[in-house]
């Protein structure tokens, strides 16, 4: 199954736009709010997590990218509200069922 998180830069709306074959998860439901962008990656990871989507351009200049515990996907858009982030869910299921590595994608408006 995939597994999906949301960070707290993404608006937990965009979940609903994701198919339900995907099960998705925001970090503030799992209790994450809050936490730095490396502890958020790790608990991600431990649960098991396939991938973090984040609309924080600046996560993957934060985190070591050659050892990341998951794939991070990136949402660039005009901003991080749902009605932006929202035509870039096509683009983010491509790029699951394409299969997905633990790196860095990033997904433009």
């Amino acid at each position: 199954m995939v597994k999906l998180l949301l960070d707290e830069s993404v608006p937990k709306g965009l979940a609903g736009c994701l198919p339900d074959r995907f099960h998705t998860d925001t970090a503030p439901k799992m209790g994450w709010s809050g936490l730095d962008n490396g502890e958020l990656l790790s608990a991600a990871s431990a649960e098991s997590f396939t991938a973090l989507i984040t609309a924080d351009q600046n996560m993957e200049y934060q985190q070591n990218t050659k050892n990341l515990p998951l794939a991070l996907i990136v949402l660039i858009a005009r901003s991080n509200r749902v009605e932006d982030l929202r035509p870039l869910v096509p683009d983010i299921i491509r790029l699951i069922d394409a299969g997905i590595e633990k790196q860095v994608y990033q997904i433009r408006a």
